[in-house]
């Protein structure tokens, strides 16, 4: 722009001289009288004034299309800038309307919450009304028992009194009620009169084995020399507690015998080659655990032979095997507890009864329950009533048809249709991942926690039915 101005500078110059010295002018003479005579002398502009002017008019033409070819590249870059603005606006329009859309489904949402808060709390009133309306219910069954209790007290000491006709079947009522309440408690005889049936015949067989081994020893004793007695007693009791005909089954038998510390045991299951378990010793009897699981430290992703045969450390994480789980409870008569843990340290605990097949049947699980299942025991027993086989990745035993669940979820496990329970399942340190694809693989309980929570930890034990009753 500034060579543009000292361009115009000099032609103005130029032209200004041009004017001064190119147009003709007349020169005045001495006198009057003899100018009449003379030509007049003309003067014209010399020929380097005029390239001079020539080479101003093209350096001007030459400043006037570089700027306008400046001008019209700037409009060109100023036209690009808009249309990508437009474009910009166009989008941010966009944006504002999905905004718009999304924030009315939001409001529509709340909305729908609201009702739904407001159902729930009148569900909720009319559940508190039900549980008051149960609890007067309650009372009054109490105090009607307590009336029968008097009457039946009267009735045995011969107090009773007959009044009228409508008195008399009165007293009959009652006394049909007394005998149902009677053969009830008749019947609750009988049971505990079996178990104690029960009781008895485990404490002949352990007399007998008691015996045995007081045998054994004071052979033992006699065979030994004075000083190496109590050494050779105590190998007697040793090879007496290897030996395969001595050994117990299960972990409750080993608590029937006197054991009350928890940890690794040799057992062996009738019918069946001897092997270790880890034995969990409570109060009420013993329980042998078949799976444990606690801090990731061993891979549960496995393939049938593994979880056929068991994996694991007894002292750690394991799997006890599905092939030595059924020789324990292939007979029936068996509890499954699993206890879990989530990441705030709650626990919970499950009960369910129930019989595993051999692998004729794909170690089927099958839950015997007579009543209906909780909310809690509903995440296994629903599948597994009429029995449910045993999956891995490289044994699709599963109900999904275009699906191995093992593949999907992870590890082995009685799958049903990908269902709602897997305590096999990959093992996540918190925080767990962001990914609901990843976290589906991981160890849940869907009607406790959800299925997209990985927990803590499980811990599945067995023991006879009996360590219930007994507790």
């Amino acid at each position: 722009m500034k060579a543009m101005k000292t361009t115009l500078a000099t032609v103005t110059l130029c032209l200004v001289l041009l004017m001064a010295t190119g147009f003709p002018l007349e020169k005045k003479g001495g006198s009057s009288s003899g100018s009449a005579g003379k030509e007049k002398r003309v003067q014209y502009a010399g020929w380097d004034d005029v390239n001079v002017i020539a080479h101003g008019l093209l350096q001007l033409g030459q400043g006037l299309k570089e700027h306008v070819d400046k001008t019209k590249v700037q409009m060109r870059d100023i036209s690009t800038k808009l249309k990508v603005f437009n474009r910009t606006v166009a989008e941010l329009g966009k944006e504002s309307q999905k905004l718009r859309v999304e924030g009315d489904a939001l409001k529509a949402r709340a909305h729908g919450l609201e009702d739904r808060e407001g159902q729930l709390l009148n569900v909720t009133a009319e559940l508190r009304e039900k549980a008051e309306e149960m609890q007067q219910e309650r009372r009054t069954m109490k105090e009607r028992m307590s009336l029968l209790e008097e009457r039946v007290d009267s009735m045995l000491q011969g107090d009773a009194v007959v009044l009228d006709t409508s008195a008399g079947a009165k007293n009959n009522s009652d006394a049909q009620n007394i005998q149902l309440m009677m053969e009830a408690q008749n019947k609750r005889v009988d049971d505990l009169v079996e178990r104690i049936r029960l009781q008895q015949e485990k404490l002949d067989k352990q007399n007998v084995r008691i015996r045995t081994l007081q045998t054994q020893v004071q052979q033992s004793r006699q065979r030994a020399s004075p000083r190496g007695s109590d050494t050779d007693a105590q190998s007697g009791l040793s090879e007496q507690s290897d030996s395969p005909v001595e050994m117990a089954t299960d972990c409750h038998e080993l608590f029937l015998r006197g054991e009350t510390t928890s940890g690794v045991y040799t057992i062996q299951p009738i019918n069946a080659e001897p092997f270790k378990v880890f034995c969990e010793i409570t109060a009420d009897g013993g329980w042998t655990v078949i799976q444990r699981r606690q801090d990731g430290s061993v891979d549960f992703d496995q393939l049938w032979q593994a979880y056929k045969k068991g994996f694991g450390a007894l002292d750690g994480e394991f799997w006890l095997g599905l092939e030595n789980i059924h020789s324990i409870a292939k007979d029936g008569g068996y509890i499954l507890n699993i206890k879990l843990s989530d990441w705030s340290d709650d626990l919970v605990s499950i009960d369910l009864p129930f019989h595993l097949g051999g692998e004729e049947t794909k170690y089927s699980l099958k839950i015997q329950k007579a009543d209906t299942f909780s909310l809690l025991e509903s995440s296994l027993g629903t599948d597994t009533t009429s029995g449910q086989p045993f999956s891995t990745s490289d044994q699709d035993n599963d109900q999904k048809k275009d699906t191995n669940c093992a593949n999907h979820l992870s590890g082995g496990w009685w799958f049903s249709n990908c269902g709602p329970s897997n305590l096999n399942g990959r093992y996540f340190q918190t925080p767990p991942p962001k990914q609901r694809h990843q976290r589906k693989q991981s160890i849940f309980w869907k009607t406790w926690r959800g299925r997209y929570y990985p927990l803590k930890s499980s811990r599945m034990m067995i023991a006879p039915a009996a360590i219930l009753k007994k507790a």
